[in-house]
């Protein structure tokens, strides 16, 4: 199984938000990005990024929120065109999982019409709760005509230990992350906004645009132990790590 890491937008945000004690005048970038898992039984992407219409006219496509998250991308930077790179189109894509339905991690879903779209259950009864649109949901985002293959515990995609669904809500109530296991570069644990910056495992403080507190910190934890047991921990939006990826047509295996 290869995998490759593809950028899917770049945000700009308060850095008050992930690091406590920054001054709320201190702005951050931050990655957005997706995974590709070529599995012998399907092609597998984890997240699906930034829509390239929230780079073409943010306040149209996000509203308010692009004012919290100010997207600085162009719409040939998201997961769509970088498949283009691999020689891949949205009908190569036979599984997308949501690690949450916050737009700027399935604002391409829309395109992977033909493929089985996984979410938590818990997350998708969120995103479609009265109010929901002020905790980040935003329905043009999330709601897809062909509606999602819900699950609530741990799932193994194919039943084979290679790409298994870890559950851990905190940042939101749904909030998944995904145990990859490759047979060359070893295991890693794509964690998405359960850990959106390193720094977030390393000091056990989750951000503040976080759901519940407690279980944010006790995902973090959990994350720790991974890394500390020789686990690639990737995390959501940490700009030094993604530096260092192999990216597009590089890929680990």
């Amino acid at each position: 199984m290869k995998m490759h890491f593809l950028q899917g937008g770049r945000l700009r945000m308060r850095r008050s938000i992930f690091i406590s004690g920054a001054s709320k005048e201190e702005v951050i970038e931050l990655p957005v990005h997706a995974t590709l898992m070529r599995h012998s039984q399907g092609n597998v992407l984890f997240d699906s990024g930034c829509s390239p219409q929230a780079a073409a006219d943010p306040q149209t496509r996000w509203g308010g929120l692009s004012k919290v998250m100010t997207p600085i991308f162009t719409p040939e930077q998201t997961v769509v065109r970088e498949l283009d790179l691999l020689g891949l189109k949205p009908d190569d894509i036979d599984v997308v999982i949501c690690s949450h339905l916050h737009p700027d991690h399935c604002g391409c879903n829309e395109y992977f019409r033909g493929a089985t779209i996984l979410c938590h259950e818990a997350e998708v009864n969120a995103a479609r709760a009265e109010g929901a649109e002020n905790q980040g949901y935003l329905k043009q985002e999330w709601d897809q005509p062909k509606g999602f293959q819900t699950f609530d515990a741990e799932l193994d995609v194919f039943g084979d230990g290679r790409i298994v669904l870890l559950p851990m809500p905190g940042h939101t109530p749904g909030m998944t992350t995904a145990r990859v296991s490759l047979q060359r570069d070893g295991t890693f644990i794509l964690a998405s906004d359960a850990a959106p910056l390193q720094m977030n495992i390393d000091e056990g403080v989750a951000p503040k645009n976080t759901w519940n507190m407690d279980l944010a910190v006790g995902a973090l934890a959990q994350l720790k132990a991974f890394r500390d047991k020789g686990e690639t921990v990737i995390s959501g939006h940490d700009d030094r790590q993604w530096k260092m990826l192999r990216k597009g047509l590089e890929y680990y295996e």
